[in-house]
């Protein structure tokens, strides 16, 4: 998975651009079909920092998590719950299509 981190009004060091891509490096465990993600925080204002993540699939639309906070990691522990949340709602609807439409074909 290709992971892009973009900043605005600032810069984020090193290490903390190497702790969110790792947390983002777990996500395709929920969800084997993710081909890229962007991260844009936004460090406009101290006390009212901004994350958004994007992820993008195979064969489905992106995935889209946002948070507000004055905590930067905290943010992205935030916005990566929110995208688990997704992803594994957006696996089990696949499934149960898939279980479903195959129990119809051994019906007819």
């Amino acid at each position: 998975m290709q992971i892009n981190i973009s900043t605005r009004h600032g810069h984020v060091s090193t290490e903390t651009r190497q702790w969110i891509t790792a947390k983002l490096e777990k996500l395709p465990k929920f969800y084997e079909r993710l081909t890229a993600a962007q991260v844009i925080i936004d460090l406009e204002r101290e006390e009212n920092r901004k994350v958004e993540i994007r992820l993008s699939a195979e064969h489905a639309d992106d995935f889209v998590a946002t948070a507000e906070s004055g905590d930067l990691l905290g943010l992205i522990d935030i916005a990566g719950r929110k995208l688990e949340q997704q992803l594994r709602k957006h696996k089990e609807k696949f499934i149960a299509r898939r279980s479903a439409a195959h129990k119809q074909q051994e019906v007819t």
